[in-house]
């Protein structure tokens, strides 16, 4: 991990293409602000968390049904053979 210490008003670049300023300090806050190319999404990190976890669920659903539509499939081509 990078640790730095900056002032209020200064700044990180990132990748040449990335800037996080200090918008100002009060208290125990800082307040930043990001500069990035509109394909790269920046996310708090308990939003971008909150919507792993919710992608991750939605893949298990997904497999859940996907392996319930197969076994249906199944019966219905065992059901239609012996016919």
């Amino acid at each position: 991990m990078l640790v730095l210490t900056r002032k209020s008003e200064q700044s990180i670049i990132v990748n040449r293409n990335i800037e996080i300023k200090i918008l100002g300090i009060s208290g125990d806050q800082v307040s930043l602000g990001f500069s990035a190319p509109d394909e790269i999404s920046i996310y708090r990190k308990e939003i971008y968390e909150a919507m792993e976890s919710q992608n991750r669920q939605s893949v298990h659903s997904g497999e859940s049904a996907l392996h319930s539509l197969r076994a249906v499939m199944a019966g219905k081509l065992l059901k239609n053979g012996k016919k």
